[in-house]
């Protein structure tokens, strides 16, 4: 039996500014952009919750439901530096350690034999390591998979610790709303409740085959997380399959000439990104458009290098689509993936 702890900092960028400001602790904070710029909330603290503010939310929202939010812009490297640290102290237990983003990992700890197995103790030693090194309070889930362990660190944030062995898997899973489920987001939700289908219970109900039907491949995806089932390994090394860089205007760019102007700069940050990179090889090129009535549009191309005149083409045939003002602007590559490459190096 596997055991894997999904490890998640709480409100991590806000969490660092109070560590360092502790007269931030108590007032409503968020980290973001400024509301004149369009910005959005990358993360805020439990006070500015209470209001209602969450990341991903637009700032100019965010200040109409909290008046008085302190709003900083983020500082990326500090940020970084934290969670460095961090990432050593999840090495220090383990070396299956899959990190998401900055401020969450998997770890897979089934065969480390410190505090006598127990994944429970392994997790609350990387809690107290991670507090009294850094500062940051850091919740964690155990469980014997992916799917279960994420969804327990979420389970008593903040400073949370949830276990779920596996003699609870089954009666746990069963009580949980499908809207918890890796992949359910509001669309298939709302298919889904359509069907009479709120809790895994009513899922584990169905038929394999009625869930295939419903939701196609996602179907047998859904029969197994139902009961619990998640193969998934910790991934060391995590594939990236893209690259790309995006700007929000403070001002609509009202018109195709104004947008083939913004595009040179663009693909100016992408080409510094690709060389962050490594050049790494390139599948195929893209540009999104995001236009003042918040709808997205997205053209690609299989095959091109990420050239200016190759972007360009792209961003004609794109507006054309919609030919409406545009708010956001990005371009990027997509990536040979890792089995492709190795198809490339094999000897004839």
């Amino acid at each position: 039996m596997r055991k894997i702890l999904h490890a998640d900092c709480d409100c991590f960028y806000a969490a660092v500014e109070m560590r360092d400001d502790p007269r931030l602790r108590e007032v409503p904070l968020a980290i973001g952009g400024h509301s004149e710029q369009r910005g959005v909330i990358a993360t805020c603290n439990y006070p500015a919750r209470e209001y209602g503010i969450h990341s991903a939310m637009p700032t100019a929202r965010a200040l109409r439901l909290c008046p008085h939010l302190t709003l900083l812009p983020g500082d990326f490297d500090k940020y970084r530096q934290v969670s460095r640290r961090i990432q050593s102290v999840f090495h220090e237990l383990t070396p299956l350690v899959e990190p998401l983003s900055l401020d969450e990992a998997f770890l897979d700890v089934s065969d480390v034999t410190r505090f006598a197995g127990s994944a429970t103790w392994m997790a609350q030693w990387l809690k107290q390591e991670c507090l009294s090194r850094t500062g940051i309070t850091v919740s964690v889930g155990v469980a014997p998979s992916k799917f279960l362990a994420k969804i327990a660190s979420d389970w008593e944030k903040p400073d949370g610790l949830t276990v779920i062995p596996p003699e609870r898997v089954s009666a746990f899973v069963r009580e949980l709303p499908v809207t918890k489920l890796h992949g359910v987001g509001p669309a298939t939700a709302a298919r889904l409740e359509a069907l009479a289908i709120e809790t895994c219970a009513d899922l584990e109900r169905q038929p394999l085959e009625r869930l295939i039907k419903e939701f196609g491949k996602f179907g047998r995806r859904l029969f197994e997380l139902a009961r619990g089932i998640d193969d998934r390994p910790v991934r060391v090394e995590r594939e990236r399959k893209s690259v790309s860089v995006e700007s929000t205007f403070a001002r609509d760019l009202p018109d195709l000439p104004h947008c083939r102007e913004a595009l040179a700069p663009l693909c100016e940050r992408l080409e510094a990104r690709l060389a962050r990179h490594g050049h790494p090889p390139v599948a195929g090129r893209f540009v999104k458009l995001r236009c003042d009535d918040f709808r997205l549009t997205t053209l690609e191309e299989r095959s091109g290098a990420p050239t200016l005149p190759g972007f360009l083409n792209l961003l004609d045939q794109a507006w054309a689509r919609r030919q409406r003002p545009v708010r956001l602007l990005g371009v990027g590559v997509r990536l040979v993936s890792d089995d492709a490459r190795r198809q490339l190096t094999l000897p004839l």
